[in-house]
């Protein structure tokens, strides 16, 4: 290995802005409501570069003020940019008392940009004898490419591609990397707002480049060049010249490359740990703590018990071939045990009593004990994740903090049995508050014992969902955001997953009862933190009323399950199997061969390079064509072939995830599905289905539709009824906005599509054309998504002006709404967030935003949150009204499914009658409007036939 010392420089904001964009869909926010997406992806950026190269120098580099230059050269020089996001503002300083705390040097110099402080110390370490590393995806850095500076670019997927001078030549085709900055100024930056040379663009430009060798040539030589080209670039000469210097690297920077200050230092690992801890990075914190460690780990031993990390000499070190690597040599001023441990408490480091219970006398003085408190946190181990297989392990208690108690299970059934006959008293008393963290799951197992959990609930997920909906709501993140406590990690007792991964059943029993009692003790004080917080958001009845009752609602649910109809199923797959077959055939044929449809960069080929289908096919970040859903439905209307595509993806996806995947989610013991359905996942409070998704299955689609046709009554005893509130969400907004045209029009009973399109292109209702019906309706639930006219346009035949012209319209035939919308809005700027009927909050962090997309999409959710979430809460009050009458009726009939505003009953048939009208009733009766709630009430022998 070569001993020529090595220099990372790293261009900070582009990594910034790439971190915050790769977490767009699903942001990083903490328990104090602050977007920290774009700290932890520069972060996990540059520890991964550190990881991966161990560099001998290193610096960070920021802009500051931009390029005073280049604007006063060109004042239009990026002033196409949008505003810097939010949560980027926020995050640079963030980032910069990191690396100061880290020992990283931070290279900044007002008007000038970093890639010109980079360019400047990359060219002055390169006469020190330096390799210099560029870390940036930014391609203008190809430019100072040469034997001794390379690009160490970030590639989509993970990894880095290293550029030299091989590459830059490959990349722009061209023979030296200067060569570069003639090709930026020729084709010009749209991110930077150079304008280039008009009709020049990638392949005119490498052309050129090949031909003449640089833009001055080009330019002396346009008698050469013929046609329009020619006049733009004999019209157009200055503006080349201009975007070449806009283009090119400042190599003079007032900035000096010291050696020893750029030297990858030890950093302050208490205080880049403190910095994490209050941005509440868990993950982050350990693997900085991997990435500086001065600790080895030992080789795994089969045992699943935590892996105790071996201190070595300096020695050593060097030479350890295994485990973490050492960036530095261990001094007296980091020491192993300052790397390793945390600020966090652990069981380890904080005081606690967990012992667990024999059998006989003393069960019986426990439970004694255990019936004399009024509120007790419980916790079920069991031998798997699945409550419907699952056996008891153990269960684990604690009503005080700091104290529990843990009692193993036998395995045999019958003495499991008696040992939970024993607490029965405990379970099914009134008295007894039951506290634990997602109580279905243990509810359900419980009930697999014939044990029914009553008295008061308190459930710490779902409190904490309540409190914070957009936080996950795991109680390790609990535990380390509110009781700043690293709880045992599952794996350190039965280890990772796969074949040698143990039950908890061979588990020692003093590790089940540290790790199980653990659990309880947690749970304990995150509910007393809890309760607090849910009275300070005004949350509590939510929390007592709807949330904690549907929990029992929804584990009698899941349990019971539904039969589904695997013959047909089966049968479905292979005409499926056909259908495939056919339009693979379709395809093939209009392509004029045979390739992988399934592949985007095959198709991309054959679409947009063999058939040419567009004139500039949009590309992704990897330069492949984008064949994705929007980029094809655009296309379709036009191009058989798209939509023998689409229907091609659509088919295959059915195909695979529901009509194949069914059957195997079929319980062997109960010979039914049990979907799971999750309280905590959507911010606006509706529902989630899992394992399976039965809220997913396509409806809009023939095949889609066929797929309920295999979820089947019990028995022949036995029929489907499904209930569907009719337009709940138009409802809502109608109510919620008093819009009196719209209210009377549902209290009248008419077609509300028709009414709106009766109004807005004045005729009378009885003469409004289904296309005026359609586009009303387009509208009508548009409004709820904030559809613009753009937006209407592509779901219509209308065009972008008719669009909006029908938009203003429609507001001014209902001003109420708009004023609904406005007010909307002003409330979540004033408050921070919006509730539905019910005081459900959804927090919008963004609605004060500078950024006008992102704070657009916030005020988008400030209107729709309200709604869809007021939907939700009265589908989970009928819920809960039609369980308790059930139980109350002693009915043979089973509420099984809940799919958006849908019910699904397996209705007893001599019940039939008296069912369809309870469930009606409680439905249309679950919550008073000023609008009436109307449910439509459909029966049959399969799902299909019942909607």
């Amino acid at each position: 290995m070569s001993d020529q010392k090595r220099l990372f420089l790293v261009d900070a904001f582009a990594l910034i802005f790439r971190g915050y964009y790769a977490f767009i869909k699903n942001p990083r926010i903490n328990s104090k409501g602050v977007d920290t997406s774009a700290i932890m992806g520069f972060m996990n950026s540059l520890l991964d570069v550190i990881k991966r190269e161990r560099p001998d120098h290193l610096a960070v580099c920021f802009d500051k003020g931009g390029s005073t230059d280049r604007v006063e050269m060109y004042a239009e020089y990026k002033a196409n940019r949008d505003e810097t996001p939010e949560a980027i503002k926020i995050a640079v300083p963030i980032i910069q008392d990191i690396l100061k705390a880290m020992h990283i040097p931070i290279m900044v110099k007002a008007g000038f940009e970093a890639d010109d402080v980079i360019g400047t110390l990359s060219k002055q370490a390169e006469k020190e004898g330096y390799k210099t590393f560029m870390v940036t995806p930014d391609k203008d850095f190809a430019q100072l490419v040469s034997e001794n500076i390379f690009m160490y670019r970030p590639v989509f997927g993970g990894g880095y591609e290293t550029w030299g001078i091989p590459e830059v030549q490959k990349k722009f085709e061209v023979e030296d990397p200067l060569q570069v900055i003639d090709f930026l100024g020729m084709m010009g930056d749209s991110s930077d707002n150079i304008p280039g040379l008009p009709g020049v663009g990638e392949k005119t430009a490498k052309k050129f480049l090949a031909q003449y060798g640089s833009m001055e040539n080009l330019l002396a030589n346009t008698h050469e060049l013929k046609g329009k080209m020619k006049e733009k670039i004999e019209a157009n000469g200055e503006l080349g010249i201009l975007s070449k210097k806009l283009a090119t690297i400042m190599l003079d920077v007032p900035v000096t490359f010291d050696a020893k200050d750029f030297e990858l230092d030890h950093p302050d690992i208490e205080a880049v740990k403190n910095i994490f801890q209050d941005l509440e990075f868990r993950r982050l914190t350990d693997n900085f703590l991997k990435t500086f460690s001065t600790e080895t780990e030992t080789t795994p031993t089969s045992a699943p018990q935590k892996q105790e990390a071996q201190k070595v000499t300096p020695k050593e070190q060097k030479s350890a071939g295994a485990g973490q690597f050492s960036l530095f040599g261990v001094d007296d001023s980091v020491t192993t045990e300052t790397t390793s441990e945390y600020t966090r408490q652990t069981a380890k480091t904080s005081s606690h009593f967990y012992q667990s219970v024999a059998p006989g006398i003393a069960t019986k003085l426990f439970i004694k004990n255990l019936m004399n408190q009024t509120s007790v946190c419980f916790d079920t181990e069991t031998t798997g994740l699945n409550p419907i297989t699952a056996e008891l392990v153990g269960i684990a208690f604690s009503w005080e903090i700091g104290k529990g108690f843990y009692m193993p299970f036998p395995e045999d059934k019958n003495e499991a049995q008696e040992l939970i006959e024993q607490l029965r008293p405990f379970f099914e008393s009134e008295s007894i508050q039951k506290i634990g963290q997602n109580l279905k799951y243990d509810i359900k197992v419980l009930a697999k014992y014939n044990v029914t959990v009553k008295g008061k609930l308190f459930d710490t997920m779902l409190a904490h969902y309540l409190i914070n909906p957009d936080m996950r709501h795991n109680m390790d993140v609990l535990a380390e955001t509110y009781l700043n406590y690293t709880p045992i990690s599952i794996t350190e007792l039965i280890g990772k997953k796969g074949k040698n991964q143990l039950s908890m059943r061979e588990v020692d029993l003093e590790k089940q009862t540290e790790y199980a009692v653990e659990d309880a003790d947690i749970t304990l004080q995150l509910k007393e933190h809890f309760e607090k917080e849910l009275g300070e958001a005004n949350t509590q009845k939510l929390f007592d009323e709807i949330e904690i009752p549907l929990l029992r609602v929804l584990s009698t649910m899941e349990l019971e399950g539904i039969n589904l109809d695997k013959a047909f199923l089966n049968s479905l797959s292979e005409q499926l199997n056909t259908d495939i077959a056919n339009l693979e055939k379709s395809i093939y044929d209009t392509a004029g061969e045979e390739f992988n449809i399934a592949s985007p960069k095959q198709l991309g080929i054959i679409l947009f390079e063999k058939m040419k289908l567009v004139d500039k096919p949009k590309k992704t970040k990897t330069g492949q064509y984008s064949t994705s859903e929007d980029v094809l439905s655009y296309l379709a209307k036009d191009h058989k072939i798209i939509r023998n595509i689409l229907d091609f993806r659509g088919l295959s996806k059915l195909k695979s995830t529901y009509v194949d995947a069914l059957p195997t989610q079929v319980e062997e013991t109960t010979g039914r599905v049990h979907t799971d359905y999750m309280q905590t996942v959507a911010a606006t409070g509706r529902l989630s289905s899992n394992n399976p998704n039965l809220q997913n299955i396509p409806i809009r689609t023939e095949r889609g539709r066929q797929v309920r046709k295999a979820f089947i009554p019990r028995n022949e005893n036995y029929t489907l009824l499904a209930a569907d509130y009719s337009q709940i969400e138009l409802r809502i907004i109608a109510a919620l906005s008093k819009e009196e045209t719209m209210i009377e029009a549902f209290k009248n009973g008419e077609d509300i599509h028709a009414s709106t399109a009766s109004k807005v292109f004045d005729v009378p209702l009885n003469q409004v054309t289904r296309e005026q019906r359609s586009n009303a309706k387009t509208v009508n639930f548009g409004i709820i998504y904030g559809v613009s006219a753009f937006g209407l346009s592509n779901q219509t035949d209308l065009s972008r002006s008719e669009s909006k012209e029908l938009i203003d319209t429609y507001y001014a035939t209902y001003p109420k709404l708009r004023n609904f919308i406005s007010e909307q809005v002003d409330f979540a700027r004033d408050n921070g967030y919006v509730q539905t009927v019910l005081g459900r909050r959804r927090y919008l962090k963004d609605i004060n935003s500078r950024n006008a997309v992102v704070r657009g999409a916030a005020e988008r959710n400030a209107v729709n949150a309200p709604i869809q979430g007021s939907a939700a809460d009265i589908i989970k009050i009928a819920m809960i009204n039609i369980h308790e009458k059930l139980i109350a009726g002693n009915y043979k009939t089973k509420m099984l499914l809940q799919v958006h505003d849908e019910l699904v009953f397996d209705v007893y048939k001599p019940e039939l009658d008296t069912i369809k009208t309870l469930v009606k009733s409680e439905m249309e009766n679950a919550y008073k409007l000023d609008v009436p709630l109307d449910v439509d009430l459909d029966i049959g022998d399969n799902w299909l036939e019942a909607h």
